[in-house]
């Protein structure tokens, strides 16, 4: 029989103020029904997802410790926002907005669930994301976005943040980009080189997008380019949905597999707890069996 997982407590929709998104930022706040100094991890969904999504990794860090935040974003399908709108073509650089304006409010987040005030540690905070809110997590992390005439652009790392995980996020721009993807997302042209924060990078390899002309590999490119202490979990048989993290029973996990996702659920949770909570040494740096294998660099 396998075991109870702890209880958590979750409520929404918390409504944070955010000036100059033109709309109140909406969030999902869970974390464990008792402990005390819990880390915050702030997660970043996919796009036209919502706070609603991706129960399968926000119930889990929270019923192991931490105090999961999930924005939902303007790109979102809940939201509806039409192409015409003037925030649009600005979504990208709203999304690291509405992560930041997260930490700004962390005293509003702790007092909006019931029994969490008093039990929150400000001083330890992560970031997450999946496909595009990954790109959004990266950039508090330290990557930038080339922009059109070559030059790299604004720094939005945030201080505050000391480690991210990253899953599926998009590797380099233009010519490694489909025509699709640059005509409609200019934005994703990351670079690297500032990603200095500690990250685990997770990729399927077998994750073929629409979005780039090379294969499955371009998703390890942050792994390979960021100088920071980082580590690569590597799915094997796992498409973009990496097994189902998205949520249960959502049409879009076209690789359903609930080992893919125990396993991702474990070793993220090994890693972030090893990286925020001192003496925690759940996380061992490396992993090999037939579901995936870890690397990691210094």
């Amino acid at each position: 029989m396998s075991a109870v997982p702890p209880a958590i407590v979750s409520v929404k929709p918390v409504r944070l103020d955010a000036p100059g998104r033109g709309e109140d930022l909406l969030v999902r706040v869970s974390a464990p029904a008792a402990g005390a100094d819990l880390p915050v991890l702030v997660f970043s969904h996919g796009f036209s997802s919502s706070l609603d999504g991706y129960a399968p990794l926000a119930d889990y860090w929270a019923a192991h410790g931490f105090v999961v935040v999930q924005p939902t974003h303007l790109d979102s399908s809940t939201r509806a926002l039409p192409a015409e709108d003037p925030r649009t073509p600005n979504i990208w650089r709203l999304r690291v907005e509405d992560l930041r304006h997260v930490l700004d409010q962390l005293d509003a987040v702790e007092a909006a669930l019931p029994g969490l005030s008093g039990r929150v540690d400000h001083s330890r905070i992560a970031v997450a994301g999946h496909s595009w809110g990954a790109q959004s997590a990266s950039m508090l992390l330290g990557a930038r976005v080339v922009e059109a005439d070559g030059s790299v652009g604004e720094d939005l790392s945030d201080p505050r943040v000391s480690v991210g995980v990253l899953f599926a996020l998009a590797g380099t721009g233009g010519a490694d980009l489909s025509p699709f993807a640059a005509e409609h997302f200019p934005f994703m042209s990351p670079d690297f080189s500032g990603l200095k924060a500690p990250a685990l990078f997770v990729a399927g390899d077998r994750d073929d997008s629409m979005l780039s002309v090379r294969g499955p590999d371009w998703f390890t490119d942050a792994y390979r380019l960021s100088p920071g202490e980082k580590s690569l979990l590597t799915l094997f048989g796992a498409e973009h949905s990496l097994g189902g993290i998205t949520g249960y029973g959502v049409q879009e996990t076209t690789d359903e597999s609930p080992e893919r996702v125990a396993l991702q659920q474990r070793l993220t949770t090994a890693y972030l707890r090893s990286a925020l909570i001192p003496g925690d040494d759940s996380w061992t740096g490396s992993f090999d069996s037939p579901l995936g294998r870890v690397e990691s660099h210094e």
